[in-house]
C-alpha cells in the first residue's frame, strides 16, 4: 500500500539527489485561462525527468543481493535515464531495453550514464516483454517503470513539493503513460488534502487509462499513435489502477496537433524546452474551467532531440499560418518575379525560399509557376497577401511547405 509514512522516506531519501525544481509562475497561460497557473518544471530535473524519483527511491530498497544481480528496465528515455543514474549511484549493473523509436538524445544519455543499451520493439510494450525475458533468463532484478508501488511512491513525492510550496492549490494536472506519475500524485495529493482536484492527462492516440477508466478494468489498446514518446502506453498498470480510479478526478485527452502549439507558446513565453508528453498538462488547460483557480500543470520531462525540436517548430509556425508556401501562375517574361517580390515585400512577407518551375506547362512561354515560401506575422498576415496578390491579378494557391530549414 502507498502510505503517508513512505511517501515521508522517499522525499527524504531523494534530498540527496534531486535538484530543486520550484513552482514556476505563468504569467501568460494565468491571462489565456483567467485563473493562476504555475508549472512544476520536472523538466529542469537532473536527467531530465521526474522519473529520477521512483528510480532511486526503488532501487534504494532493494536488498544487496538485489542490486548485486543487475537491475533490468525497459523504457522510452526519461525512466531509463532515471534508472542508469540511480544504479550508477549505487554501483549497480543496469541494463535498459527500449524501443527503436527512442530519441537519439534519451538514448545516448542512457549510456552515458553507464547503462547497457538494447534497442527493441516499436513502443514500450514491446520493450518491456523483451526485458522481462531477459531479467528471467539472466537473474536481473527487474525494476517497472509505472506499475509498481515504490516506484509511485518516489514520483508522488512532486505533490509533497506543490503543496508544501503552494498550499492552497486547487487543481494538479498530471501526464499519463502507464500509470505511475499519476498514482503517486494523486494518492499524495489527496492524502495531503482531500479538496485538490487531481486531472489526469492522456494523448488522445494513446489513451489507455481513460479506456481502462471507462471499461472499469485495465484494457489493452491495438495500437497507439501519439507524438508523446513518453506517453505511448498500450497498457496502463493493473498496480497502480486502482489508485487511479480512487483518486483521480478526471482524465481529459490531447490532440498531437495542440502539444505543436504547447511547444511554441513555452519556447517563446517562457523559454523551456518540453517534452511532447511533458507538454500534456498545458495543453489541456485550454480544456478546463478554471478561472478563478490555482492551478498546477506538471511539466513531467525535457528530453528532446534537436530534429524532433525543428519538425514541432517548423509544423507549429505552419499551423499557425507563421509560415506558408503559395504557388502562383506568371508569364516568363522578364520583370514578373520582380514584380510579385515588390508586391510582398510592400506587405512585409518574408521570403524563405523560392521555386521557379518553367515546366510546369507545355508552353513554357505563357505561364511559369513560382513557388514561394513566405513568413507571416498570423493568419491575418497571410490573408492579405493572398488578398494581394488576387487583385494583382495573379491566382494564389496554397500548398504544403516542403522541409523549410
Amino acid at each position: 500500500m502507498l502510505t503517508l509514512e513512505k511517501f515521508e522516506e522517499a522525499s527524504e531519501r531523494l534530498n540527496r539527489v534531486l535538484l530543486e525544481t520550484k513552482l514556476v509562475y505563468s504569467d501568460y497561460f494565468s491571462e489565456q485561462t483567467g485563473a493562476k497557473v504555475y508549472f512544476k518544471p520536472e523538466n529542469m530535473q537532473f536527467t531530465g525527468a521526474y522519473k529520477l524519483r521512483g528510480a532511486y527511491y526503488k532501487i534504494s530498497t532493494l536488498t544487496p543481493e538485489e542490486r548485486e544481480r543487475g537491475i533490468i528496465s525497459a523504457s522510452a528515455g526519461n525512466h531509463a535515464q532515471g534508472v542508469a543514474y540511480a544504479a550508477k549511484l549505487m554501483g549497480a549493473k543496469a541494463v535498459i531495453v527500449m524501443p527503436t523509436t527512442t530519441p537519439l538524445i534519451k538514448v545516448n544519455r542512457t549510456k552515458g550514464y553507464g547503462a547497457e543499451v538494447i534497442l527493441h520493439g516499436d513502443v514500450y510494450d514491446d520493450a518491456c516483454a523483451c526485458a522481462l525475458e531477459l531479467a528471467e533468463e539472466k537473474g536481473y532484478t527487474f525494476i517497472h517503470p509505472f506499475n509498481d508501488e515504490t516506484v509511485a511512491t518516489g514520483q508522488g513525492t512532486i505533490a509533497m513539493e506543490i503543496i508544501k510550496e503552494l498550499p492552497t492549490v486547487d487543481y494538479i494536472l498530471v501526464p499519463i503513460g502507464g500509470g505511475g506519475l499519476c498514482c503517486g500524485v494523486s494518492t499524495l495529493a489527496k492524502m495531503l488534502n482531500p479538496k485538490i482536484k487531481v486531472i489526469g492527462v492522456e494523448p488522445a492516440g494513446a489513451a489507455c487509462m481513460k479506456a481502462s477508466l471507462a471499461a472499469g478494468h485495465v484494457v489493452t489498446l491495438p495500437k497507439v499513435t501519439t507524438i508523446a514518446d513518453g506517453t505511448a502506453v498500450k497498457t496502463p498498470g493493473d498496480v497502480v489502477f486502482p489508485y487511479i480510479q480512487k483518486n483521480v478526478d478526471d482524465i481529459i485527452t490531447v490532440e498531437d496537433d495542440d502539444l505543436i502549439a504547447a511547444f511554441l507558446d513555452m519556447m517563446e513565453n517562457h523559454k523551456m524546452i518540453v517534452e511532447n508528453s511533458g507538454l500534456l498538462t498545458v495543453a489541456a488547460l485550454k480544456q478546463l474551467n478554471i478561472k478563478g483557480k490555482k492551478v498546477v500543470s506538471i511539466l513531467s520531462g525535457g528530453n528532446m532531440d534537436v530534429i524532433t525540436i525543428a519538425s514541432v517548430v517548423q509544423n507549429g509556425l505552419i499551423q499557425r499560418d507563421r509560415i506558408f508556401t503559395v504557388s502562383v501562375l506568371l508569364p516568363d517574361k522578364p520583370g514578373e518575379l520582380h514584380r510579385v517580390a515588390g508586391i510582398l515585400a510592400e506587405l512585409r512577407g518574408n521570403v524563405i525560399k523560392l521555386e521557379h518551375n518553367q515546366f510546369v506547362s507545355v508552353n513554357r512561354s505563357n505561364v511559369v509557376e513560382l513557388l514561394i515560401t513566405l513568413e507571416a506575422f498570423g493568419t491575418e498576415h497571410k490573408e492579405r497577401i493572398l488578398k494581394e496578390l488576387e487583385n494583382q491579378g495573379y491566382r494564389p494557391l496554397l500548398k504544403i511547405p516542403k522541409q523549410i530549414y
